[in-house]
């Protein structure tokens, strides 16, 4: 009856990793870029049920048998086998911004932090005091040959990420204020945004503020470049891939589960004690 407590203990801390992951889906709904946590699980090693009174082989007239043969399984609990994150593309949400970029396929941003580089699929970005493209934390956007620096909103990204200016308003971005999208005269490609891949890339750890950083299991980033680019949409951002309607239910899952394995701990201590407290008193 101890095994009992033990495999369902397993069970409500196995519901209770998987209603985090539930919950966190939830809260970021609404969080552009952001990628749902799956919780995966794994059963402790089952052990094989004999009959205990009986040992040994018996003969028959076609041969011998095992007396005590195999009457079924004993489970012995379960544990969280990995919490991964899922990179399915989220529905693109038009903006017409033209700080907001989207990525259409596998791929991050890079953004360059005190901790080092890191990477993102929120492509809500913000232009600096300086005139960096920026993360909404401050984070300068990086291109292939560092910080982008766009001075103003005198820039277009081309589907294959390249940025370009403006020529004719290069040395004074104040000029296109109030100037027609139109009126570009010989663009200048000024960068082409870095954008990495992974090996594997659901072993990412997640650093908060949709910002991610490789694991030693997800391979160092690896520049994509030519057809395995993404397409880059301006003035598109990408939503969250979490589905409410899927999360809500898993939680009603998670409930049921969680009490279920309650009550067998429930049921174990009540047979537990009437073991103790009466079928004792005629031992």
């Amino acid at each position: 009856m101890i095994r009992g407590w033990y495999t369902g203990a397993s069970g409500m801390r196995a519901q209770q990793w998987r209603l985090d992951a539930v919950a966190n889906n939830l809260a970021n709904v609404d969080t552009d870029g952001y990628k749902r946590d799956v919780a995966s699980f794994k059963a402790f090693p089952e052990m094989l049920l004999r009959r205990t009174d009986d040992d040994g082989v018996y003969k028959h007239p076609f041969g011998s048998a095992d007396a005590a043969p195999i009457i079924g399984k004993l489970g012995t609990g379960v544990e969280l086998n990995e919490l991964f994150t899922s990179f399915t593309q989220g529905a693109p949400k038009e903006t017409t911004s033209d700080f907001d970029l989207m990525l259409e396929g596998r791929g991050f941003f890079a953004v360059a932090t005190p901790y080092g580089e890191r990477y993102t699929r929120n492509g809500s970005f913000i232009l600096g005091k300086e005139g960096y493209l920026l993360t909404k934390e401050g984070f300068p956007v990086l291109g292939e040959n560092g910080p982008v620096n766009v001075k103003a909103n005198n820039f277009k990204v081309d589907a294959d990420g390249r940025i370009w200016i403006n020529a004719a308003y290069q040395d004074d971005p104040e000029l296109m204020v109030g100037r027609e999208a139109n009126l570009w005269e010989d663009p200048v490609l000024l960068d082409v945004l870095r954008i990495v891949e992974f090996e594997l890339d659901r072993y990412l750890e997640k650093q908060g503020s949709s910002l991610y950083r490789e694991s030693h299991t997800s391979g160092p980033a690896i520049s994509m470049a030519g057809e395995m680019r993404p397409k880059v949409l301006q003035g598109f951002l990408e939503s969250s891939n979490v589905d409410p309607v899927v999360e809500m239910v898993q939680m009603i899952e998670v409930n049921r589960a969680y009490e279920a394995n309650q009550k067998v701990i429930q049921t174990e201590e009540a047979m537990l004690g009437t073991l103790i407290n009466q079928v004792a008193k005629f031992g």
